[in-house]
C-alpha cells in the first residue's frame, strides 16, 4: 500500500527551507531591533483554552480544529493560532510583575480543519508577534508599521516594494460601543435572515458579528448594506481611531480604510488590520492582527491590553518568490544558491584523503559549505562532480602543488585558477575562507 502525507500537510523539501529561513531570519532581525523577545510555546494545548479566548461560537472552534480525546480523557487541541497559548503562557509563567512592556514572538506551525487553499494548508507556519502593555495611538501604530517592515525587508532595494502590499485599517469599537451596534445588526440581519446561510442563521442569536466574515456570496452581498460599525463609535473610539489614521498621514504610510473588515476571533476590540499582497488572488491576506484589552483577565490573569499580528509564512513566501502560477519579485535562485557547497575537495591519491578530511574540518570552522569524495578518482571525473554539485570553488590537492607547499584554487563560475601557498592546514583554510567570503 502506497502511504501519502494527509491531505492538507506538506513535506518541507531542502528548497522550501532556505527559503523560508532566509523569510524567517529577515523577521527575527527586524523583531529583535523592536526589543521583541522569542519564545516556544506548545503547539497542544486544552481545548478549554481555545474556547474561552478565540470563542466557542465561531468557525475555528465548531469546524476547524484538531480536537481529540487523550487517554487521560482530556480534550486537547493542536493549536490553531498562537496568542491564546502565549496568554496562557504568561499567565502560568506570572510574568504581569513589572511588565516591561512584555514584547513576544515565536514561529512555528498552526493548525486548522478548513479546505486547503493557496498559501494556506491545512498545516501552515506563521511568524506571530504580541505586545502587551498599556496601549495607545503611537504603540498601535508603531506594531502595524513594524508588520510592514517585515514584509519589505525582502524588497528593501526594489523601488517599487510600497505598491506590493496594501494595509487595511478598521476599529471594532469597545464593550461601551460595541453592543449598539450588535443590537442595529441583529435587527438588520433578522430581516434578511431568509437570505443567510444556514451557518449564519445559526449565528444570528449566538454571534452576529461573525456572519460579516462569511466568504458565501449570498451573505456577503446582505453583509454589504449592513449598518457599519464605525458609526455607532463612542467619542473614545472616534478619537483613539482618528489618532491612529493621522500617524499614518504624518509617516506617509498609505492605508485603505475598511469599514466592513472584521477578523475571525472574538477577543479583539478597537483597532484591527491586515496586508494584503498583489497575485495571491482571492486568498491575499498575508498578515492580519489586532488590539485585544480582556483576554488575559478573561482566561484568569490581571488586566492588561495588548496588539499583535501574525504572517502567514507560506502566503508571504508566495507574495515575494511566486510560485508554479505567479512569477516572483525576487529571483529565488539567488536564495537557492545557499544550498551549493561553497568548497569542493579534489583528493587525487591516497595519500591525501586523510588531509582532505582534516581540511573540511577546518574549512567548515570557518563556516563554509564543503563537500568531499573519499574515492579515488580522477581530477575530471571529481571536477564532474563538483560541477553537478554547483559548487562555487574547487579546491584540488595533488602531488606536485603539495610539495610545493601549496594547492589550487578553481573558481568553478568564472572558470580560472591559483595557486594558493600555505604554512599548514589551519591557515591554508583561513586564506580560503577569506577568499571565498570576500568574493561572495
Amino acid at each position: 500500500m502506497k502511504i501519502q502525507a494527509i491531505r492538507g500537510f506538506k513535506d518541507w523539501l531542502p528548497e522550501d527551507f532556505v527559503k523560508y529561513e532566509y523569510l524567517i531570519e529577515l523577521a527575527k532581525g527586524i523583531l529583535k531591533t523592536y526589543n521583541y523577545k522569542e519564545i516556544k510555546i506548545p503547539i497542544l494545548e486544552k481545548t478549554e483554552l481555545f474556547v474561552r479566548s478565540i470563542g466557542e461560537f465561531t468557525d475555528i472552534v465548531q469546524k476547524e480544529t484538531y480536537t481529540f480525546q487523550d487517554r487521560n480523557k482530556d480534550f486537547l487541541t493542536l493549536r490553531p493560532e498562537a496568542t491564546a497559548g502565549i496568554c496562557r503562557m504568561i499567565i502560568e509563567k506570572g510574568l504581569f510583575v513589572n511588565p516591561k512592556p512584555l514584547k513576544f514572538f515565536t514561529v512555528g506551525p498552526m493548525f486548522r480543519h478548513e479546505r486547503p487553499q493557496k498559501g494556506r494548508l491545512r498545516e501552515f507556519f506563521q511568524i506571530d508577534v504580541e505586545l502587551f502593555t498599556e496601549l495607545n495611538p503611537f504603540l498601535e501604530a508603531e506594531i502595524i508599521f513594524l508588520a510592514l517592515e517585515i514584509l519589505k525587508a525582502p524588497l528593501s532595494f526594489k523601488n517599487s516594494n510600497s505598491e506590493i502590499y496594501t494595509l487595511e485599517l478598521n476599529s471594532l469599537g469597545c464593550p461601551k460601543c460595541r453592543p449598539k451596534y450588535k443590537e442595529e445588526l441583529l435587527k438588520f440581519l433578522e430581516k434578511n435572515k431568509e437570505n443567510l446561510c444556514e451557518t449564519c442563521k445559526s449565528r444570528l442569536k449566538r454571534n452576529p458579528l461573525r456572519i460579516l466574515d462569511c466568504k458565501i456570496e449570498t451573505c456577503k452581498k446582505i453583509v454589504a448594506k449592513s449598518p457599519i460599525i464605525t458609526e455607532y463609535l463612542c467619542e473614545d473610539c472616534k478619537n483613539h481611531f482618528k489618532n491612529l489614521k493621522e500617524i499614518f498621514d504624518f509617516m506617509k504610510i498609505k492605508y485603505i480604510e475598511n469599514p466592513r473588515l472584521v477578523r475571525g476571533l472574538d477577543y479583539y476590540v478597537r483597532t484591527i488590520f491586515e496586508i494584503k499582497a498583489k497575485g495571491l488572488g482571492a486568498q491575499d491576506t498575508v498578515a492580519a492582527g489586532g488590539r485585544y484589552d480582556y483576554l488575559l483577565e478573561e482566561l484568569g490573569g490581571q488586566h492588561l491590553p495588548a496588539i499583535g499580528f501574525a504572517i502567514g509564512l507560506e502566503r508571504w513566501a508566495i507574495s515575494i518568490f511566486g510560485d508554479e502560477e505567479n512569477k516572483g519579485i525576487l529571483d529565488l535562485d539567488n536564495i537557492l544558491d545557499r544550498l551549493n557547497p561553497d568548497i569542493f575537495i579534489v583528493l587525487l591519491g591516497k595519500k591525501f584523503l586523510i588531509k582532505g578530511f582534516q581540511l573540511a574540518a577546518h574549512l567548515r570552522k570557518e563556516d563554509l559549505r564543503c563537500e568531499v569524495t573519499y574515492e579515488e578518482k580522477s581530477l575530471k571525473s571529481q571536477l564532474k562532480n563538483a560541477d553537478k554539485l554547483s559548487a562555487k570553488y574547487s579546491l584540488i590537492l595533488g602531488e606536485e602543488e603539495w610539495e610545493k607547499g601549496s594547492v589550487i584554487l578553481k573558481n568553478m563560475r568564472k572558470g580560472v585558477q591559483e595557486n594558493i601557498d600555505f604554512k599548514n592546514l589551519e591557515d591554508l583554510a583561513k586564506k580560503i575562507s577569506k577568499k571565498v567570503k570576500n568574493e561572495t
